[in-house]
């Protein structure tokens, strides 16, 4: 079953999420496997949609927002589009449009971002919206500060976060063919001039605590993230006097996944 975990540091201002997409990330599967037109997907876009559909989870659950989260990538490689939506109730879609052939292991350059024109989009669409009222996105490259090609969704969202948020956020990220799944680390936003009053990335990173947690959140393994229950991942990543300090909310994830058309 498809599960969301929230919790918070007791006694630091860091919050993190865990999101474990199990029958409703398969059933996207199975329904693209069944189209006999496309067939299923390369694993390599099989992984990225996973990713994107985990993130997707991990930062609705992170916003209050009545509406749509979505997640797109428009790339200018044999992936031309991808899109992952989720829904405030948490019910989600995901597909892709392929022309050309994904060679086994591309990463994400070699799928999106040959040319270095790829894109990553997230579009806010409120399901009431009011009169003249529109859709907010954000757009960002496929590329870093250098203007280095990134290889990993995670640190495409993370420089999101960083640009849109101003809170330093870490993302792990991982989906094979049974499971999508993802963690969330997040510094929360503190009051007065502490948080938007720093306007430079540079500024940016200096939370002790959240720094010390975020480096243990990335000595988690992909398997670990795959195959271990929540509290087992808590454990893996943040040990047991850690995760015992956890103050954790379970939310079970709708098992509904709808394919675009």
């Amino acid at each position: 079953m498809s599960e969301l975990h929230k919790f918070i540091f007791d006694g630091l201002p860091v919050r993190g999420a865990l999101v474990r997409l199990t029958d409703s990330w398969q059933e996207v599967l199975k329904r693209r496997a069944a189209n006999t037109q496309t067939g299923a997907y390369a694993v390599p876009v099989q992984e990225l949609l996973g990713e994107m559909l985990a993130a997707g989870a991990l930062m609705q659950s992170n916003i209050k927002f009545n509406g749509a989260l979505i997640l797109q990538i428009m790339g200018d490689g044999p992936v031309k589009v991808a899109v992952a939506e989720v829904q405030s109730d948490l019910a989600l879609r995901a597909t892709a449009s392929v022309h050309g052939e994904v060679g086994e292991g591309a990463r994400l350059s070699e799928m999106t971002n040959v040319l270095g024109q790829g894109r990553c989009a997230i579009t806010l669409d409120p399901k009431d919206k009011q009169p003249g009222q529109q859709a907010y996105q954000g757009v960002v490259p496929l590329h870093g500060d250098r203007r280095e090609k990134l290889e990993n969704l995670s640190e495409v969202l993370e420089h999101y976060m960083l640009q849109s948020e101003q809170l330093d956020t870490r993302l792990i990220l991982a989906a094979d063919d049974k499971v999508a799944a993802g963690l969330l680390i997040q510094r929360m936003p503190l009051e007065g001039e502490g948080n938007l009053g720093k306007h430079r990335e540079d500024d940016i990173g200096l939370d002790e605590a959240f720094n010390r947690i975020a480096i243990f959140a990335q000595s988690l393994k992909r398997e670990e993230l795959l195959t271990l229950d929540a509290d087992a991942i808590c454990i893996a990543s943040f040990g047991k006097t850690s995760c015992c300090a956890l103050n954790r909310k379970r939310h079970a994830l709708l098992a509904v996944a709808r394919a675009l058309g």
